[in-house]
C-alpha cells in the first residue's frame, strides 16, 4: 500500500513539475509566436495587396474582430488600391487559409497561403514554388481573375487542379469565391 501511494505521489510531483515548466515555457515564447505571427500576416498584406504600401493597409473591423482589410496608394487613405481578406476553406486534412487581394471590381490581385497541413507531396503543392520560378504555380493562376468566377478544372473551371489533390485545390478555389461574396456583402453594409 506504501509502495502505491509513493509511487502516485512521485507521479504527482513529476505532473506538477512538467505542468510548471511547460507554462513557463508557453509564457516565454509567446510575445516571440505572436509577433512571428503578425511578421507573416504583414507579408501576406503586401503580396495580396502589392500596389499599397504596407504602412496604407488597414484592418476593417466587425464585431471586435478584422474583417478585412483596405488598401490604399498612400497611408493619409486616399485612392483604393483593393481589398484583402483570409479566405478559409476544408481541404483534405486541414483549413486551408489564404489571404486574397481583389480591386474594386473583383480582380484578385495577390494570393498567399497563410496556413494549411494537407498532404505531403499532394495537398502541400498549393505553395510550390517550380524550379526557376519565383511563386507558386497553383496560386498564380488566379492572378487577373474574377474572384466570383473561379471554378477547377473538374468543375469546369481554369484553374488547373493539383493532380492526386483535387479535394485541397478545390477547397483553396472555393474558399476564395466565399471569402469574396463575403466581402461584397460586409462591405455593402459598412457603406
Amino acid at each position: 500500500m506504501n509502495d502505491i501511494l509513493k509511487l502516485g505521489g512521485l507521479l504527482m510531483l513529476i505532473t506538477v513539475i512538467a505542468a510548471t515548466a511547460l507554462a513557463g515555457i508557453y509564457n516565454v515564447t509567446k510575445p516571440r509566436i505572436e509577433a512571428q505571427k503578425a511578421l507573416e500576416l504583414e507579408r501576406a498584406l503586401t503580396v495580396a495587396l502589392p500596389d499599397a504600401p504596407q504602412e496604407a493597409i488597414f484592418p476593417v473591423q466587425q464585431n471586435d474582430k478584422v474583417a478585412y482589410y483596405i488598401g490604399y496608394k498612400t497611408p493619409d487613405k486616399q485612392d483604393t488600391v483593393g481589398y484583402a481578406f483570409v479566405a478559409r476553406g476544408s481541404g483534405y486534412s486541414s483549413v486551408i487559409e489564404t489571404m486574397v487581394g481583389v480591386d474594386s471590381a473583383g480582380q484578385i490581385l495577390g494570393i498567399k497561403v497563410l496556413s494549411q497541413v494537407e498532404t505531403p507531396g499532394l495537398g502541400t503543392k498549393v505553395e510550390e514554388v517550380k524550379y526557376g520560378e519565383q511563386d507558386p504555380w497553383f496560386t498564380r493562376q488566379f492572378l487577373n481573375k474574377s474572384a466570383d468566377q473561379l471554378a477547377v478544372d473538374k468543375d469546369g473551371g481554369d484553374i488547373q487542379s493539383i493532380t492526386g489533390a483535387t479535394i485541397s485545390s478545390r477547397a483553396l478555389t472555393n474558399s476564395v469565391v466565399q471569402g469574396y461574396q463575403k466581402l461584397l456583402k460586409d462591405n455593402l453594409t459598412q457603406k
